[in-house]
């Protein structure tokens, strides 16, 4: 598998954002460790273009016709291989040489389970979804059921105003893509892709504890009641050091501080003190004085594990290079030839893109709630992930939600390469 070409590009006009992209792609197209015939298309732009989006998908298809399927959604900020485009117009595309039987784009007219899916065995899935959509946590877990590993990565559109996703099969030859044009809202799309696709997916989490981790021994629905048997809201009270009586201070830090969830047996607070990757942020969302509750923004059952977190930059930057070390060392092989260990080991900033790394292409999605000034600066997130695991062809977005396995995340990050 070679190298996947990817374009990404800025202007108040999309027209030129994206014929500067498309001579990224071109060019690197040429090189002989590119792709040349690439025939799967991910498109992620940002909301500025969202009036936009079907011309774009449009035009794209028309210039590079050999690319016949497209997937991707619109969102507040998307990412390239060293960049972030946060609140301006900008798109990042990458075109990827995959087997045409190892995948096939889903959609609300080309569901899983449809016939022109009919002998096709998902293994993963990259899926794109509208955070406004009902039922959407169960609709995911039902999905990741469906496929053989029951492993989903991607994100929720985070489009101010529409969440509009890109899907387009077979240059329109599934039926009801060509008709409905490869621009949709609500719901869910992507791509299924079969076992013959090798990935590898790490999620890295962006807050730290600052409590001990308690059992759920009581709730109601979104409403903590008890934890380890003693009202919830006491308990939040005591670990921040606050009290109701000083309402304005109180009411300063409930607002800063997160719930993360974790079902019992699960990862949760790891020896290092971190956030494990089954841990799920979510918000509070309101305090119940009078059954000494805490409402958050998800439904807990009795048994689950919870802690009290914050976001935290420095944890965050050091999670995300633990993984990026993860997928390395997972990729880099025990013997190498020589030219291969030269490869990996310019993995800094400055070394380009090279095939001996085995990463064909990579897909991050963060938290739109992460990104550069969480990080301390314009495009440190990105940095960091090509400092960590090397300069690799990389496309992505920032989300209103991020998906892993059957999860939906918050705060997170959900970094996945293809190998070749």
């Amino acid at each position: 598998m070679k190298l996947f070409p990817t374009g990404h590009a800025t202007h108040p006009q999309w027209i030129m954002a994206a014929g500067l992209a498309l001579a990224q792609v071109r060019a690197q197209m040429a090189l002989p460790e590119y792709a040349s015939a690439p025939t799967l298309g991910l498109l992620y732009i940002t909301d500025h273009y969202a009036d936009h989006a079907q011309e774009i998908l449009d035009h794209l298809s028309a210039e590079l016709p050999e690319v016949t399927d497209w997937s991707g959604t619109v969102a507040v900020g998307v990412a390239a291989n060293n960049a972030e485009y946060f609140d301006e117009p900008a798109l990042s595309l990458m075109l990827c040489a995959l087997p045409s039987d190892q995948y096939r784009v889903f959609s609300g007219v080309a569901p899983l389970g449809s016939s022109e899916m009919a002998g096709f065995e998902a293994h993963t899935a990259l899926v794109h979804a509208d955070p406004r959509t009902h039922e959407l946590a169960e609709l995911i877990g039902e999905m990741a059921g469906r496929t053989d590993t029951g492993y989903l990565f991607g994100g929720l559109s985070s489009g101010r105003d529409e969440s509009l996703q890109f899907a387009i099969g077979g240059n329109g030859n599934i039926r009801g893509h060509g008709a409905a044009g490869g621009v949709f809202s609500g719901g869910m799309s992507g791509v299924l892709f079969g076992e013959g696709v090798r990935l590898v997916s790490r999620v890295t989490q962006g807050c730290q504890p600052v409590s001990r981790e308690r059992e759920i021994t009581e709730a109601d629905g979104n409403l903590l009641l008890k934890l380890d048997g003693e009202p919830a809201l006491d308990m939040l009270l005591s670990d921040l050091n606050v009290s109701l009586d000083e309402p304005q201070t109180a009411i300063e830090a409930v607002r800063a501080t997160l719930v993360g969830l974790v079902d019992a047996g699960s990862d949760g607070i790891r020896r290092t003190g971190d956030l494990g990757s089954d841990v799920l942020v979510r918000h509070i969302i309101g305090l119940d004085p009078t059954r000494r509750g805490i409402a958050i923004a998800d439904v807990a059952e009795a048994g689950m594990r919870m802690s009290f977190c914050r976001r935290n930059a420095q944890a965050a930057r050091a999670d995300l290079m633990r993984i990026c070390a993860e997928i390395r060392e997972e990729l880099e092989p025990e013997e190498q030839t020589l030219a291969t260990a030269r490869a990996v080991a310019a993995g800094e900033a400055e070394a380009a893109p090279h095939p001996a790394r085995r990463v064909a292409g990579a897909v991050y999605v963060s938290c739109s709630g992460r990104g550069g000034p969480h990080f301390g600066a314009p495009n440190a997130e990105m940095q960091i992930v090509r400092h960590a695991l090397g300069d690799v062809p990389l496309t992505g977005f920032f989300a209103a939600g991020e998906i892993a396995r059957h999860h939906v995340y918050g705060y997170t990050g959900v970094l996945t390469v293809f190998v070749a």
